[in-house]
């Protein structure tokens, strides 16, 4: 199975259009599975970290789609899970850009060479990163998948990226139980000063008992594992 192939077993769930995700543009959305964090207000927690209990999407249905619709997209979002923890994701990317639409892709920022490379080549137009509060606070935030150090140097290394190239970066951040307005404040205190942090109510997860249980054991055991 070559690099292609096997990215397109991480496709597990595929939205034909979004009028919401990507601001100012209609969009499908590719999710993809797996995540290097472990928060415990996950939205996507099964896709996250069980993406196998999901159906792998067929990449004919994928190509087909945006090769009848393409003229009424104005881009496509790759969301998860975390992207950028697909191995080969750039061959995925690299496929899509067949059909000449703006890719955007969400992340959390804790890779930022992926981040790095999928920009220098030009395989994504937008990156959507997701601050999730102070870095004190990312420990508590991502069930201990992070260290504060590891938050605060990766983030760092992509608001660099953002001050050399604006129109590439936007930032956001979910007002969940956690955070107060200083640790919102705090958080887009370390932004380039030509970004705002868009501001994203929560809604509680909605958790399976079995789905609950695994996250409780999953916290416990998480290490400081991001770096």
């Amino acid at each position: 199975m070559n690099e292609t192939a096997r990215v397109w077993k991480y496709v597990r769930g595929f939205e034909n259009l979004s009028l919401c995700d990507w601001p100012g543009r209609s969009t499908c959305i590719i999710f993809l599975g797996g995540c290097n964090l472990r928060c415990p207000t996950c939205h996507n927690h099964q896709l996250a970290w069980d993406m196998h209990s999901l159906p792998a999407i067929e990449p004919a249905h994928i190509k087909a789609y945006l090769r009848d619709r393409a003229g009424w997209l104005d881009g496509i979002t790759i969301t998860g899970g975390e992207p950028t923890m697909v191995p080969g994701v750039g061959e995925l990317l690299y496929e899509i850009k067949k059909f000449e639409l703006p890719i955007k892709v969400d992340t959390n920022g804790m890779r930022p060479d992926i981040i790095k490379d999928l920009l220098q080549y030009k395989l994504a137009d937008t990156f959507a990163v997701d601050v999730k509060g102070p870095y004190a606070k990312y420990p508590a935030l991502t069930g201990h998948a992070v260290s504060e150090s590891a938050a605060q140097a990766n983030l760092e290394r992509i608001f660099e990226m953002a001050r050399t190239k604006p129109e590439a970066f936007y930032f956001r951040i979910t007002r969940v139980p956690d955070l107060t307005e200083s640790d919102i404040g705090t958080a887009q205190g370390y932004l380039p000063i030509e970004h705002e942090l868009k501001i994203q109510n929560y809604v509680p997860p909605r958790r399976t008992p079995e789905h609950a249980q695994t996250d409780t054991e999953e916290r416990r055991t998480a290490g400081n594992v991001v770096n």
